[in-house]
């Protein structure tokens, strides 16, 4: 193999290298935190107080919990309604809602 077929080689790897880290960023900057919507155990991350992280939420659809959504789609997420009737949806920001005992 010559030196520029090696050149060439060495340079189209570093050109995928380089395509994979750039579609993986773009891919975490088009997730958001959506508070609210996640399942006992299921968050993503904080899930308040006394907790860790990851899977630490034990409420469904705790208010203080998040997880990863597509950005743009957090607000539209509709979970069953609150006992009392009252509709609920995922939002940007902790909430007080659901909250463990």
């Amino acid at each position: 193999m010559s030196t520029t077929q090696k050149t060439l080689a060495v340079a189209g790897a570093v050109a995928a290298a380089l395509t994979a880290v750039a579609t993986t960023q773009a891919s975490a900057q088009a997730k958001e935190k959506c508070y609210g919507v996640s399942l006992a155990g299921q968050n993503d991350c904080a899930a308040g107080p006394g907790t860790t992280c990851a899977g630490t939420s034990t409420v469904d659809y705790q208010g203080n919990a998040w997880t990863l959504v597509d950005a743009g789609t957090c607000a539209d997420i509709e979970i069953p309604a609150a006992a009392d009737g009252t509709p609920r949806h995922g939002a940007l920001e902790a909430l007080d809602r659901d909250q463990p005992a």
